[in-house]
């Protein structure tokens, strides 16, 4: 250990140029890395939704949930437990991994699962989404869609196939479908008395427009110089046209659809609404997803939202209704503005107790410096800037100076004995370094049980030891490198200007005391002539 101070003495640059290196570095790791409110909770969850119109809940757990669960233990490793729910006409499975399960593996086998049980499941029902499950993947922005003049169902569609596009770009984003408004359908309403005065079920029109709605390919046709792209007349563009669909004929006379219902342009029954001044509007939401930063990502959704307004029709507001980056932004500054702080509380003891400006500076100086490199530690262990890592570094801002203050005041004790700055150095920090690496040692094992937590406890707890950790080892590096290297530098003239006022005759007078405790000291007086 007591080489490592040698070298600072003889090499000081090198650790300046440390220094240096450790505050750009440290900068550039609190910008890039992600701000938020809590860590990231990687708990391995994917979650599968399945979907089929009309079914009952009873049906969807006895026909389908069953069936699939009973496929999803015999076939996916790694499964912790798995938590379902049966809704009408939907069924949602959630199924928690193991810790240290890689999701992405876990999702491909729950996908795969899910396309080979479909023949047990009643006939026409559709593969299920999977999803991959996080808590992180909270609401950071919440936008309103709004226009006077135009329905609920316009606003739907400008949401989902304009806005929500767009916004998908921005890094970390995910959105589901709007809230409010109706999806636009072709809907056709029977009329039973025509239908049966005609002789027909809802089967037979359900049937026609099956075949007379279609899309298919045609080929193209090449007359001359020119290559023809020929288009199938199959589908209708105007929703008027199908009412002129034949169904069938009856007595030499076609029906046709209009003849026994009614098609017009329509919806599913509104199942939530959305109201602004008593006008229809639409809501999207806004997610963070996975290790996403929340600044980032509400900065990046903002930004868009001016370009993404040019496109729009004439009256088309989009309004911010909950911004989750404020809170994240006053949390962040409440916890940094207490570490700012207690870090000058800090200095100002360390003034009073030392008597010296220079002493406190070199001391000062080790508090920053540490906190960076705590944050370098922590973005490289994949942590993100939040309550809890602050918070940590907000309890370790008072522990950081222990060391420095130790081996200045050790310094400042050599240099009464007489000891010459260099001599002075070498032999405080000879004198304390085990005791400064134990009690180091020991703030740093009181922490070391949070790194045996598991669960949730684990993902929140875990970042506020790592923080403190780090930035306690930084603090007891610094003091044996960069500290030496200050005080060599900035406690020169005081030693000098010291010496001078103690011999006015031109004699110096140095004591010299071993680095053994027990040794006895001595005393030289030599001359000057």
């Amino acid at each position: 250990m007591n080489a490592i101070v040698v070298m600072a003495l003889k090499r000081p640059y090198t650790f300046v140029v440390l220094a240096i290196v450790i505050v750009l570095f440290g900068v550039l790791a609190a910008v890039r890395t992600p701000t938020d409110i809590f860590p990231n909770i990687r708990i391995p969850v994917v979650a599968v939704v399945w979907t089929y119109n009309g079914l009952t809940p009873k049906d969807m757990s006895g026909r389908v949930i069953y069936y699939y669960e009973r496929q999803l233990t015999g076939t996916v490793g790694n499964i912790e437990h798995i938590e379902s729910q049966s809704l009408y006409g939907r069924g949602i499975v959630k199924i928690f991994f193991q810790p240290g399960t890689d999701v992405a593996a876990a999702q491909a086998q729950v996908v795969a699962v899910s396309q080979t049980v479909l023949k047990q499941m009643p006939a026409g029902i559709t593969p299920p989404q999977v999803l991959s499950y996080s808590a992180s993947s909270v609401p950071v922005l919440a936008l309103q869609v709004s226009a006077e003049q135009m329905t609920g169902s316009q606003l739907y569609d400008l949401a989902s196939n304009l806005i929500r596009p767009a916004l998908v770009a921005v890094e970390g984003v995910a959105i589901p479908a709007p809230y409010g408004g109706t999806q636009s359908f072709v809907q056709v309403d029977l009329d039973q008395n025509a239908l049966l005065a005609h002789g027909l079920s809802a089967q037979d029109v359900s049937g026609a427009l099956a075949k007379e709605n279609i899309v298919l390919p045609a080929g193209d046709q090449k007359i001359g110089a020119i290559d023809f792209l020929v288009e199938t007349n199959a589908s209708p563009v105007e929703v008027s046209t199908f009412n002129s669909l034949p169904i069938k004929q009856v007595n030499g006379a076609i029906v046709r659809v209009g003849d026994v219902a009614n098609v017009y342009l329509g919806g599913p029954p509104q199942t939530n609404a959305v109201l602004v001044h008593g006008h229809q509007a639409v809501l999207l939401e806004i997610l963070k997803a996975g290790d996403a930063s929340t600044l980032s990502v509400v900065a990046g959704v903002k930004a868009k939202i001016p370009q993404i307004e040019k496109t729009l029709p004439d009256g088309v507001k989009i309004t911010t209704l909950s911004d989750a980056s404020v809170f994240v932004k006053q949390s962040v500054q409440d916890v940094v503005q207490e570490m700012v702080t207690a870090a000058l509380l800090t200095g100002l003891v360390v003034l009073l107790f030392l008597g010296s400006a220079r002493s406190t500076l070199i001391v000062a100086t080790s508090i920053p410096l540490s906190i960076l490199c705590s944050i370098m530690a922590l973005s490289w262990a994949g942590q993100t800037i939040n309550v809890m890592t602050l918070g940590g570094l907000a309890l370790a801002v008072g522990i950081l100076v222990d060391d420095a203050t130790v081996m200045i005041e050790n310094i400042d004790a050599h240099l009464e004995s007489g000891l010459q700055l260099e001599a002075a150095i070498i032999d405080a920090a000879n004198q304390i370094v085990v005791p400064t690496f134990v009690s180091t040692l020991c703030i740093c094992i009181v922490w070391l049980p949070l790194f045996q937590l598991s669960g949730i406890a684990g993902y929140l707890f875990l970042p506020l030891a790592e923080a403190i950790i780090f930035a306690m080892i930084a603090s007891f590096i610094l003091s044996r490198t960069l500290v030496p290297t200050m005080a060599a530098y900035m406690l020169r003239a005081q030693v000098e200007a010291k010496h001078s006022g103690m011999n006015p005759e031109g004699f110096s007078v140095a004591f010299r005391k071993d680095s053994s405790i027990d040794s006895v000291c001595s005393a030289t007086i030599i001359a000057d002539y």
